[in-house]
C-alpha cells in the first residue's frame, strides 16, 4: 500500500485481470462477464471493457463497450443488455505499459483478412520495442501504446499462414517474451493462452454448457462456476461448440509464477496452481511470528492483504488478533488515479483507526510491503496518534530492491526505499519501535515448497533478462 503528500491509494498494481466466456447453448454472456469482471475489480482500476460476439450470427459481428473507471461506472444495466452474444471477452486494467488513456483500454478488437479477433491480457513483454519494430517496418500503423496490440498483430499475421486461430496463438508464441495470460475471441472460438514461464495465473471453469476463463478462481466463484483446472504455463486452450482442446507443445519445466500474487494481487479466496492465497498468507505471518518475535498485546493487519498475514502472526504468536484499520469501500476511482495530481483526498477518507482496539498497547503491524516507505510511515503515525504506546512494523514480503518487468507496477531503483536504506534505517524513516521482513529464503514456504516462482523484485534473479529500453510506453505514467 502506498501514501503520497497525504493521500491514499494502493501503492502496486497488476496490470489487469481477464475473463472470458463461450456459451455453447447460445445463451447472452454479458452479464456474466460483467460480474466476473466486478470480482477482479482488485487487479484494475482504471479502465474496463466487454467485447461480444455471436457464434451462429453474421461472422466478424462484434460489439463491444469500453471507458475508463470502475466496472460499475464504465457499464449500466442497459449497455450491458445491448451486448447481444453467446462468446465474449472482458478485461480489468492498471497501466503498466502503456499510458493511461481511452485508446488503451481493452479488450482490443481487430479486423482483419480472416476476420475478427478480440484480445485481453494481463502481463508485460520484454521484447515489445523489438517485435513492434519488425512489425512497423512491414507496413504496422499502431493506435494504442500497449502490448497487447503487438500480441494481437502477430496473432493476426500468423493466422494467415495457418488453418486455425489457435495455431496461429502458438506460432505467435513463439515470438513474445516476457509475462502474457491471455483470453482471445475469434468469430466461433475462445482461446486462452499461458507464457511458458506461467508468469500470472489463468483458470478454466464451467457453469452448465458454458465455458470461462480467467484470471482467478474467485471470479469462477462470484458467477457460480465450476473450477475445472489451472492453464498450465505455455499451454493454449480451445473452446468451441465441441468442448475444450488444448495444445501444451510450449509447457516445459521451468515455471516462474510471481510470488507477489499469493502476497499481495490475488484475492484471499483465490487459488493459484493448486495453491491457497489465503493459506500463503497465514503463512507468511507465522513466519513473521517465528523470524522476528515481539512483545506485545496486538496484533493489526492492514487492509486488505495484511489481514490473513497478521491472523497468521496472532496464530503463531499468541498475541491477540484485533481489527484497527477500517477502509471505506465506497470510494471511487477519484481517489485511485495514478497519477498524484489527481488524488485529492485526505488518508482518513479512505482509511481511519479504531483507537479502541490500540489505545495503550503495543502494536504489531502487518503490511504486505514497503516501496517508497510514505504508506508505513503514515500508518505508525496514525496508529500512535491514536494512542499506540509502540508500533513494531511486520512485512510480509522481502524488501523490494529492483523493478519488475513482467506485468507489477514496482517503482524503478532508485524509487525504493530498501534499495538506499538499511532496515535500520528504515525503521527510524517510518518511526517504527522495530521493522522485520520476510526472508527470501523462507517464500518457498508461501507456496508449499515449490521454487518455481519469480522472486526478481527481492532478489534481482530474473527469470528472463530484463529488457534494455523502455517498455512502458513513451508517455508513462
Amino acid at each position: 500500500m502506498q501514501f503520497e503528500n497525504n493521500s491514499y491509494t494502493p501503492g502496486l498494481h497488476e496490470e489487469c485481470g481477464i475473463f472470458g466466456v463461450y456459451d455453447c447453448d447460445g445463451k447472452d454472456v454479458a452479464s456474466t462477464i460483467y460480474y466476473g469482471l466486478f470480482a477482479l475489480q482488485h487487479r484494475g482500476q482504471e479502465s474496463c471493457g466487454i467485447a461480444v460476439s455471436d457464434t451462429h450470427g453474421p461472422m466478424g459481428m462484434v460489439k463491444s463497450h469500453k471507458g475508463m473507471g470502475l466496472v460499475s461506472e464504465v457499464f449500466s444495466p442497459e449497455n450491458v443488455e445491448a451486448l447481444k452474444g453467446n462468446i465474449g471477452v472482458g478485461h480489468v486494467r492498471y497501466s503498466t505499459a502503456g499510458e493511461s488513456a481511452i485508446e488503451n483500454t481493452q479488450p482490443l478488437v481487430l479486423n482483419y483478412a480472416k476476420g475478427t479477433l478480440a484480445l485481453a491480457h494481463n502481463g508485460n513483454l520484454v521484447n515489445t520495442p523489438e517485435l513492434k519494430e519488425e512489425l512497423e517496418y512491414t507496413g504496422a500503423i499502431f493506435q494504442t501504446t500497449i502490448d497487447t496490440e503487438v500480441i494481437a498483430y502477430h496473432i493476426a499475421r500468423e493466422r494467415l499462414h495457418v488453418e486455425t486461430i489457435e495455431e496461429a496463438v502458438v506460432r505467435a508464441m513463439q515470438k513474445l517474451s516476457g509475462a502474457y495470460s491471455l483470453a482471445i475471441m475469434s468469430p466461433r472460438k475462445l482461446i486462452g493462452a499461458r507464457d511458458p514461464l506461467g508468469f500470472h495465473p489463468l483458470v478454466i471453469g464451467k457453469r452448465g454448457n458454458a465455458y470461462i476463463i480467467a484470471s482467478e478462481t474467485a471470479a469462477l466463484n462470484a458467477v457460480d462456476a465450476e473450477f475445472i483446472r489451472d492453464v498450465l504455463p505455455g499451454e493454449v486452450v480451445m473452446i468451441n461448440e465441441d468442448g475444450i482442446h488444448s495444445d501444451t507443445s510450449l509447457c516445459q519445466s521451468k515455471k516462474a509464477r510471481c510470488i507477489f500474487e499469493y502476497i499481495y494481487f490475488a484475492r484471499p479466496d483465490t487459488h493459484i496452481d493448486g495453491i491457497s492465497v489465503y493459506n500463503s498468507r497465514i503463512m507468511a505471518g507465522r513466519i513473521l511470528a517465528q523470524t522476528h518475535p515481539v512483545e506485545a498485546d496486538v496484533v493489526v493487519g492492514v487492509p486488505d492483504s495484511g489481514n490473513a498475514a497478521a491472523l497468521g502472526f496472532a496464530l503463531e504468536s499468541g498475541i491477540p488478533f484485533g481489527m484497527a484499520f477500517v477502509k471505506n469501500s465506497y470510494v471511487g476511482r477519484t481517489f485511485i488515479k495514478p497519477k498524484q495530481s489527481m488524488r485529492v483526498s485526505s488518508v482518513r477518507i479512505k482509511l481511519n483507526v479504531l483507537p479502541e482496539v490500540i489505545a495503550g498497547k503495543r502494536v504489531v503491524m502487518i503490511d504486505d510491503s514497503i516501496v517508497r516507505g510514505t504508506t508505513s510511515a503514515n500508518l505508525v503515525k496514525m496508529l500512535k496518534k491514536a494512542g499506540a504506546t509502540q508500533v513494531h512494523v511486520r512485512i510480509s514480503s522481502p524488501p523490494f530492491l529492483n523493478p519488475c518487468y513482467f506485468g507489477t507496477d514496482i517503482p524503478t531503483g532508485d524509487q525504493l526505499i530498501a534499495r538506499h536504506n538499511s532496515v535500520e534505517q528504515i525503521k527510524d524513516m517510518i518511526g517504527a519501535d522495530s521493522l522485520g521482513y520476510l526472508s527470501v529464503d523462507r517464500l518457498s514456504d508461501l507456496v508449499a515448497g515449490d521454487d518455481g516462482y519469480c522472486d526478481a523484485c527481492f532478489t534481482g534473479n530474473y527469470p528472463i533478462d530484463p529488457p534494455k529500453g523502455n517498455i512502458r510506453g513513451e508517455h508513462d505514467v
